[in-house]
């Protein structure tokens, strides 16, 4: 879900060449997601293999670095670890959203109701344990380092900006920001098309940025003032926030008062503490990171791809060649080729 931030922020547009020879840290479950709601066939459905097994998760992830590796760009790839607790509540609604979509996807598909059998299988969608290790196992064969945090994702890929490990990270979500990430990439895709919410349609897509020093400016509040702002209008951690509080309200209330007399009158319906979320985000639980390249391993990606997930085995090794001519016999690289 993240946190309704966009209201107050003014991303930059920006080209992919900006991006040329840089380090980003790409926040994977947030793009394996977006692959997993937007890569679907006319009914909904998402890509299979002829056993079943769905693939919209690797066929996004395999096309977007290739692509993204072809035109230049250095990518890391952090997972997800253990969430907090106070995520539970967040989790059980998501799930709850999942299994409503799946019971109105049943009833579109018995009513032949094709928009409505697009829409609530989208929402659907469904990142289990097999798809992220194969997905992992994919990044690794094409040479493209994986991280794993400890715990929130958007937390490490900060952190690794901060110690100089990237330039910046990638990720839709506003609340990477609360993280204290210094630059935000959204939008970073290898078209100029997006999908649209719980269509098949596409709209024009840009790649803009967010500078971490610039909102602080604008909003003219600190880090910590962000992360309340945040709390306020709702994150993973108390979803849908204060009732009543919108982005420009909460805004309002951390320029001109103190986060006591903030919480002492405001309503709030969770069980934990604010300052128990506001530590989630100020004191993150990551981990120092080894960046490494490797080479690209062709016999690896060529039996998970191919023999075990059924892809055209003209398309990967079209895109294979590109990347060997484009890398040359590169051995392993650390950070420091790049920096």
């Amino acid at each position: 879900m993240g946190t309704k931030l966009k209201e107050l922020i003014t991303p930059k547009l920006i080209s992919i060449e900006d991006l040329s020879n840089k380090i980003l840290i790409v926040d994977a479950f947030n793009v394996l997601y977006q692959f997993l709601t937007s890569i679907r066939q006319m009914d909904g459905t998402p890509l299979k293999t002829s056993k079943g097994i769905v693939t919209s998760h690797l066929v996004g992830l395999f096309n977007r670095t290739t692509k993204l590796m072809l035109e230049g760009l250095k990518l890391v790839f952090v997972f997800d670890g253990k969430s907090p607790e106070l995520k539970y509540q967040e989790r059980e609604r998501r799930k709850a959203l999942k299994l409503d979509a799946e019971a109105k996807y049943t009833a579109a598909k018995e009513a032949h109701d094709v928009e409505s059998m697009k829409k609530y299988a989208a929402r659907s969608s469904r990142l289990n344990t097999e798809m992220i290790e194969d997905a992992k196992a994919l990044l690794e064969a094409l040479g493209v380092p994986v991280i794993q945090a400890p715990g929130e994702g958007e937390a490490q890929a900060a952190s690794m900006v901060s110690d100089g490990l990237g330039y910046a990270v990638v990720s839709e979500d506003y609340d990477t920001l609360l993280f204290g990430v210094s630059r935000l990439i959204k939008g970073l895709s290898i078209s100029r098309r997006k999908k649209e919410r719980d269509k098949l349609n596409y709209k024009k897509s840009e790649i803009s940025m967010i500078h971490l020093e610039d909102v602080l400016n604008e909003l003219k509040i600190n880090q910590d003032q962000l992360i309340v702002l945040g709390i306020l209008i709702g994150t993973d951690f108390n979803p849908g926030g204060i009732k009543g509080i919108g982005p420009k309200k909460a805004l309002q209330l951390v320029q001109n008062k103190s986060f006591e007399e903030i919480f002492s009158v405001v309503n709030w319906e969770f069980s934990h503490s604010w300052q128990e979320v506001f530590k989630i985000f100020s004191e993150s639980n990551t981990v120092k990171a080894d960046v490494t390249w490797g080479k690209l391993d062709r016999k690896n990606i060529t039996e998970l791809l191919i023999n075990k997930f059924e892809f055209s085995e003209n398309v990967v090794n079209k895109k294979l060649d590109l990347l060997e001519k484009k890398q040359g016999p590169k051995a392993q690289q650390s950070l420091g080729a790049f920096i």
